[in-house]
This record gives C-alpha cells, structure tokens and sequence, in this order.
C-alpha cells in the first residue's frame, strides 16, 4: 500500500476529547491529530486510547481529513490498538530519537503497517538536533517536524526578535538534513497564540521560504491561513508552467523567459517545487 499523500495542515485535538472529533474533521484541515501524548494526562490515556481506536473505527479511511495520533515514545507499547487501525494514515513520534525509532519500525511490524503508515519525528530535544544526520535516515521515518517549545527549553533559549536568527538556523538544520535524506519537506512548529491572526500569518509565509511543507495548527482558524500561504498563487504558477514548456521546448537546453533571463535545471527545479505545492 501507498502512503497517502503529504497534508499541507495538521490540526491538534487532545484524543481524551471525542467530542471535538466530529468538529476537527469540519475544519478543513488535510490532518486531523488525535493527541495522545501532551495533551492527555497520563491518568486518562487508557481510556483515550480506546476513544481513539474506536473513532477510527468509525471512519472511511478514503475520506477527509487524513487521521493520525501524536504518541508518547514511553507508550509505544500500549499502542499497538491504535496503529493496527486501517484508518489511520500517520504517526507523530514525540521527542523522536534513534532508539524510538528502532522501536516503532518493530511495533509496525507486529502490527503489519510497515508499508502504509507516515512517520514524522517531533525534534524536541538538543541530542536529536545534534544527531539529525543519523535520525533523518532512519528507515521508518517520513520526514521531521519540530516540537519547538520543547527544543527551546532543553537549549536553554528564549524566542525574541534578538533570538530569531538562532532559532532560524535550528529550523534551517531540519530542512537541510530532511533534503539530504531525500525525504519530504519538514512540518512547521505551530503557534499557541491562535488569536494573533497576522502573526500568524507572517511566521507561515517564513516557515514555507525556509523550506517547510506543511505546519501544526491547534485552532480551527489557523487552517485557512496554513493553506493560503503554503499554496502557490496561481501567478506563481502560471510562471512556474510558462518555465517548464520553455525548458521542453529547448529540450533541456538553457533557454531564455519572457523577461530575458537565464532557464536552466537549477531553475526548473524551483518551478516543480512550485507546482508540486499546488492542491
């Protein structure tokens, strides 16, 4: 079985709360993620577990929104339930390192769900940003994602303008190393200020230019805004084609735009990196 294709938005839901189930997959969001790690005390993640086992149950795996759970790497065992679920399309692996890894590539196959479940490791911690070149490269793994609050923290950094060019390059290493791993471009950490709607859509549009394809949302509002911004304009892509049947027309020749400029294969590999964005 393929893997489903890459959501552009992923939306948090504390998995201790069916009753927002029905809600999330209205938000228009491509993911819906099921929370069973931070957003459920330990003392109700039994019950959780089930809640979630049994909604999955419930739904078409061929519809909207993609369902996946967020686990906590210390339960791994106890989920066994919830990823042997044909409905769900995908895992985030918090504070992801090699060890947790190796221990979900054996569960997935206890569970027989090798070849059909998406894999995004949550970077939360200095040693696995230390060790990204090893971690990318781990065969279970679809691409990372950053838990940026939980990075800060164990760095000992904190988020202001006079920060932003460190944390910049922390964000930069991910997506270097997930290109060189050949793997999906990373998810962007999210924003817990749900209100601040500009904010929130100045800190996408630098996500995406920082090489990002996709990003976490914990509000319904935030979606739209995670779509609009990670979405070419049709400008964008319209040059984009122009660019592509310039290059065939040349067969693979460096030709010329409409404005004079340079076409060669470093060129055409921004334009397809445009319209493979398109959805």
């Amino acid at each position: 079985m393929e893997l489903a294709s890459a959501p552009r938005s992923f939306l948090y839901v504390p998995a201790d709360r069916s009753d927002l189930f029905v809600k999330a997959a209205r938000s228009g969001a491509d993911a819906v993620i099921l929370d069973l790690e931070d957003a459920v005390i330990p003392s109700r993640r039994t019950d959780a577990r089930l809640a979630v086992s049994d909604w999955l149950r419930s739904v078409d795996a061929t519809d909207a929104p993609q369902w996946w759970c967020r686990l906590d790497p210390t339960e791994l065992d106890h989920s066994a339930k919830v990823l042997s679920s044909p409905a769900l399309s995908g895992v985030l692996l918090a504070k992801v390192d090699i060890g947790t890894l190796d221990r979900m590539a054996d569960l997935l196959t206890q569970v027989d769900r090798s070849s059909a479940l998406q894999i995004i490791g949550l970077v939360e911690t200095a040693a696995t940003h230390a060790n990204l070149n090893e971690v990318a490269r781990h065969r279970v793994l679809t691409t990372l994602g950053i838990g940026e609050v939980d990075l800060l923290a164990d760095l000992g950094i904190t988020a202001h303008d006079g920060t932003a060019s460190v944390i910049n390059g922390l964000r930069l290493e991910v997506v270097r190393q997930c290109a060189a791993a050949g793997l999906r471009p990373p998810v962007a950490p999210t924003s817990t200020d749900f209100n601040d709607t500009s904010a929130f859509t100045r800190s996408t549009a630098l996500l995406r230019d920082l090489g990002f394809g996709a990003r976490t949302a914990v509000h319904p509002r935030q979606i739209p805004v995670i779509h609009e911004e990670l979405n070419p304009t049709p400008e964008a892509v319209a040059e984009a084609r122009n660019l592509l049947a310039r290059f065939d027309a040349a067969h693979g020749a460096v030709t010329l735009d409409d404005h004079g400029r340079l076409i060669d294969a470093a060129v055409m590999r921004q334009a397809q990196n445009i319209l493979a964005r398109v959805r």
